[in-house]
């Protein structure tokens, strides 16, 4: 049976593979949502992927993945360092949840090694490049068998 995964964004990623792409790469979101979908019909899982720049939406969505989902990938962007909120959303939801990080997070300025999302995450991937959704695809598609 195919399992449902929400592969959630925060606010910037929209502008992968243009913004700092000495940092974040050259691949777009759209190329990540691609070889994720693709990657999720190899391991059973239906990848829904969804992006937004503000707080409330990705709340939204993770409540929607309470009902409609069995585990997140999450690059909660900028967020990470300041959403007491997500946090508190994904402590409500009942599946596993992988936390990425395009970059090395603690190869960075401070403010960026202490996230919120890792105190709910059953993993946290960081410093992989785009790899790191995959890789977090594949360790949610052991977790939910």
């Amino acid at each position: 049976m195919t399992k449902t995964v929400f592969l959630l964004n925060g606010p910037n990623l929209n502008l992968l593979g243009q913004r700092q792409p000495d940092i974040y790469g050259r691949e777009t979101l759209a190329d990540v949502e691609a070889a994720c979908a693709a990657l999720g019909r190899d391991l059973g899982l239906d990848v829904r992927a969804h992006q937004s720049n503000h707080e409330g939406a990705l709340v939204d969505l993770i409540q929607q993945a309470r009902r409609d989902a069995q585990g997140i990938v999450i690059n909660p962007g900028a967020y990470s360092h300041t959403s007491v909120a997500i946090l508190d959303a994904l402590h409500a939801f009942e599946g596993p949840v992988i936390e990425v990080h395009i970059s090395n997070i603690h190869r960075r300025e401070a403010f960026r090694h202490h996230s919120f999302v890792s105190a709910r995450a059953e993993a946290v991937i960081a410093g992989l490049g785009t790899e790191g959704y995959r890789a977090a695809l594949r360790r949610l598609a052991q977790l939910l068998a």
